[in-house]
């Protein structure tokens, strides 16, 4: 009895402490939802999908005061959005990557939907290697948990049992799954946010499907597949850089590509304005095509 006595005060206490991490944020009609505070002075990361408007957006803070916010930006490819609140010397929880966690970890789901923090337990249930969802995001870990979301959690941290912030819970990334934006991809992309207001897509230009490539040109590529260029858009980068219908594209900057998806995941937002080689099956014969990767609107 007294070692479960001592596990429950530690949990309520481990609450309270990441709990001055946390906020209440009020951006849409329906039940309020979480955000988890980046910076003392007022930066906060929370789920894409509860910030339905821009404007009149109303932040609770830890102590009690409400507050106004301004929008920052938000990234649907990745489901997160940030928002600036106007207050400072706010607490920043400890944030750490996923590195360390591992299947079968007890963790806990924190929200604040109204006043006070709510909480609920699970374990982490699987881990993965990164993954690109729809629109070209890619969350650097795939982290799902057993957790219960209730209404409101969304935007709210997946905290470890020494109280460290694993990343951001979202309800609508994968229906049916309870799944954690990772402290890696919540940085990587809210400092983009903070900086540019938005994430930068590169943009190609061209329409290709997947095929196979022939026995000879297989091996001198040391790849089975291509993508067989059928369309390359009027004044694009690709229409620029030379590309022809009836290319199959192997590699950019020197990576295979295999697939539609892949090529996507490559347009990152570095690539914008770096000319990169595509390296090109055409007529039988290999080739490269220097290309200035242009910015997707």
């Amino acid at each position: 009895m007294d070692t479960l006595k001592t596990v429950s005060n530690e949990m309520a206490a481990l609450v309270e402490s990441v709990g001055e991490g946390i906020v209440r944020i009020n951006a849409r009609r329906r039940t309020p939802a979480t955000g988890v505070i980046m910076t003392e002075d007022g930066m906060i990361a929370t789920a894409n999908h509860i910030v339905r408007r821009e404007e009149n957006i109303l932040v609770g803070l830890p102590n009690g005061d409400e507050v106004n916010a301004a929008f920052v930006g938000r990234d649907p490819s990745t489901g997160l959005a940030i928002i600036k609140a106007e207050a400072t010397s706010l607490t920043v929880p400890n944030w750490v990557t996923s590195d360390s966690a591992k299947v079968g970890h007890l963790v806990l789901a924190l929200g604040r939907p109204g006043q006070s923090v709510q909480a609920t337990l699970g374990v982490i249930s699987a881990l993965g290697d990164s993954f690109q969802i729809e629109g070209g995001g890619r969350i650097d870990r795939y982290v799902q948990t057993d957790v219960v979301m209730y209404p409101g959690f969304s935007g709210g941290p997946l905290v470890s049992a020494d109280g460290a912030v694993y990343g951001l819970n979202n309800s609508m990334l994968m229906r049916g799954t309870s799944l954690t934006i990772p402290t890696e991809t919540v940085q990587r992309v809210g400092e983009a946010l903070m900086r540019d207001g938005h994430i930068k897509r590169g943009y190609l230009g061209v329409t290709a499907q997947t095929v196979r490539l022939p026995e000879a040109t297989a091996a001198q590529a040391e790849q089975e597949t291509g993508l067989l260029v059928a369309d390359v858009a009027a004044n694009s980068p690709a229409a620029d850089g030379g590309v022809l219908l009836g290319d199959v594209i192997v590699a950019m900057g020197g990576k295979p590509t295999h697939s539609m998806e892949e090529l996507l995941s490559m347009l990152v937002g570095d690539a914008v304005g770096q000319q990169i080689d595509l390296a090109v099956v055409r007529g039988g014969a290999m080739a490269t095509l220097p290309v200035t990767i242009g910015e997707r609107e």
